[in-house]
């Protein structure tokens, strides 16, 4: 015997005596997206894959005795520091061992073991949502983005505490425990330290906005049937 439909009700779609504000998102979840809405996750899918060929973020040091600066730049996968061959890291980490800081090794970043693969995931949720085609599959995939970010934010800052919360009580110089800013400019020392997103990080939020655009496009295309 099959059982009795609701009156008014689409086949996938809630009774109507559902709350009214759960059929409101249950609609919104499953419109389906548009032309633009599929070209915006297209170019959010290319610009992930152009992120990680440029730094997220840099750290730039200046003091009397390095007028030019010191560099480090912290890629998706990687740290690299600037000068010849890269070997702004190496006096970034002797002048750490003379306030006993712990030398800066990329394997205690094990953020970078998983951003890689968090990208590759965006890119495939991306595509996935071009060929699925609903509302459901932006919203997913811009939540788990803006919940990484979130993360990958707060363990960066969390590093740069414990790298200068942590110091050697017998290292030659004495400094008061500090943490390297995550953005902006302060004085360490005799050190002015300035940290700030790169061009990678730019592309990421250009990402996110693209999938705003993507659910702006289709919020008022016809929900589909399930």
């Amino acid at each position: 015997m099959q059982p009795a439909r609701v009156p008014g009700a689409r086949a996938g779609f809630p009774a109507n005596n559902m709350p009214t504000f759960l059929h409101r998102e249950f609609r919104f979840l499953h419109k389906s997206l548009n032309l633009w809405s599929r070209l915006c996750l297209l170019a959010a899918a290319i610009t992930v894959v152009i992120s990680v060929l440029f730094p997220l973020w840099k750290l730039h040091l200046v003091a009397p005795q390095y007028s030019n600066g010191l560099v480090m730049q912290i890629y998706a996968y990687k740290i690299h520091g600037g000068g010849l061959n890269g070997n702004d890291i190496n006096e970034i980490n002797n002048l750490n061992h003379y306030i006993g800081m712990k030398k800066i090794d990329q394997a205690d970043f094990t953020e970078m073991q998983i951003m890689p693969f968090m990208f590759g995931v965006f890119i495939l949720l991306a595509l996935r949502g071009i060929v699925m085609g609903e509302m459901k599959n932006v919203v997913d995939l811009f939540v788990l983005a803006a919940y990484f970010g979130a993360f990958s934010i707060g363990a960066f800052y969390y590093r740069l505490y414990w790298y200068g919360h942590n110091l050697d009580p017998h290292a030659p110089v004495h400094i008061q425990p500090f943490t390297p800013l995550i953005f902006g400019t302060q004085k360490i020392a005799n050190f002015t330290q300035s940290s700030y997103p790169e061009l990678g990080t730019y592309l990421l939020w250009v990402f996110m906005a693209l999938l705003i655009l993507a659910i702006w496009f289709s919020r008022k295309e016809e929900a589909q049937a399930v």
